[in-house]
């Protein structure tokens, strides 16, 4: 599974990183994705300490938490221009949203090491959290151009089903013909892939991770585990489940799949039967959104049901329980919603509009 990189990755990070980061990773409950980005940033900021001349350790396993403990809110803040001002892997200088994903992994690791653990006589490791001084970085952008901008990534109405119409009867038109044999081979798992995404808005790697036990055609119910572990109950919008059906006629024999073979989306691998990764989605999803004009990524497709949800209903507190996530607000937290309700706008938005 999915996770099982990742938690080898996880691990990687951790062996370069001192005792009490591995306390830290034992004593919180991010995903294991979350996890091992909060690990990397960690790793970069010690890089950082020690090539500044902040930190006097040799290694970062040797930066202590005395160290850390005496860290000014200009410390901080050197460190963040110096992100201002450094690239990434393709070359863009560092966005807001990356930086403040460095800010919220020392906030994790701070707020961990002067409150939550318990070492020193049921006392944290030090008081003094210089995080709690520095604040997240203003995107500069405007709500109204990010929603301009997020709108054209997304594949709403029609659009959506012109997209599926595409991998079907245009994509084997164009592809390469070396790539048709594989095409043939996995055109009804993509498919069905997809439009699941579409139609539940879950994520790439809760899509990855389904089993066949946890969908339920009949009560059109989809069981995923969320972020942090939380197990969630996803309504499916009605009309992905006909593509659904259909990969599931072909799956097995397709396949090659045992009884052992319980992953619900399954590839071949040098003639071995396993799970298809987040990973592989992604660059499915990339291949055929590309070739059909509108790249986009299994986060958009999310978006795109999201962004249809709202729509139709004008409540934020039901697109966040669709997606799983844990509230747009405080307030959001004490506000239950009746699945009747979601059930209703998945029937609205869902309708192909051939129907109408």
């Amino acid at each position: 599974m999915e996770s099982d990189k990742y938690l080898k990755l996880i691990q990687e990070e951790l062996n370069k990183l001192p005792d009490y980061v591995n306390d830290y990773y034992l004593g919180t409950n991010h995903a294991v994705t979350t996890t091992y980005q909060y690990l990397t940033e960690i790793r970069r900021f010690f890089d950082w300490l020690r090539a500044s001349g902040i930190s006097s350790a040799p290694t970062n396993i040797a930066v202590s938490t005395d160290e850390l403990s005496h860290l000014r809110r200009n410390d901080i803040m050197l460190y963040i221009d110096h992100l201002r001002h450094s690239t990434n892997a393709q070359g863009h200088l560092n966005s807001p949203t990356s930086i403040n994903r460095s800010i919220n992994a020392l906030r994790s690791l701070f707020k961990y090491l002067t409150v939550t653990a318990d070492v020193n006589d049921g006392e944290p490791y030090f008081y003094r959290n210089v995080m709690l001084k520095i604040d997240s970085l203003n995107d500069t952008k405007t709500l109204n151009y990010r929603a301009h901008t997020l709108a054209s990534h997304m594949y709403r109405g029609q659009m959506k089903f012109d997209f599926i119409n595409f991998i079907e009867n245009q994509y084997p038109k164009m592809c390469d013909k070396r790539a048709l044999p594989a095409y043939k081979v996995n055109k009804e798992r993509d498919i069905a892939i997809i439009t699941l995404i579409l139609a539940t808005g879950v994520r790439v790697s809760e899509a990855a991770n389904v089993s066949l036990k946890d969908l339920n055609m009949k009560q059109q119910l989809l069981d995923v585990v969320r972020k942090g572990g939380q197990k969630d109950s996803v309504p499916i919008a009605p009309w992905a489940l006909p593509y659904l059906k259909n990969y599931l006629t072909i799956r097995a024999q397709r396949y090659h799949a045992l009884k052992k073979d319980t992953a619900f989306f399954l590839t071949l691998y040098h003639g071995e039967t396993r799970r298809m990764t987040a990973n592989a989605i992604e660059k499915m999803v990339k291949k055929y959104s590309t070739a059909f004009g509108h790249p986009l990524t299994p986060h958009k497709l999310r978006h795109t049901l999201a962004s249809e949800m709202y729509s139709v209903t004008k409540d934020q507190v039901l697109v966040a329980q669709q997606l799983g996530q844990k509230g747009t607000s405080a307030t959001d937290l004490y506000t239950h919603v009746d699945q009747k309700k979601q059930r209703q706008a998945l029937d609205e938005i869902s309708e192909h509009p051939d129907d109408k």
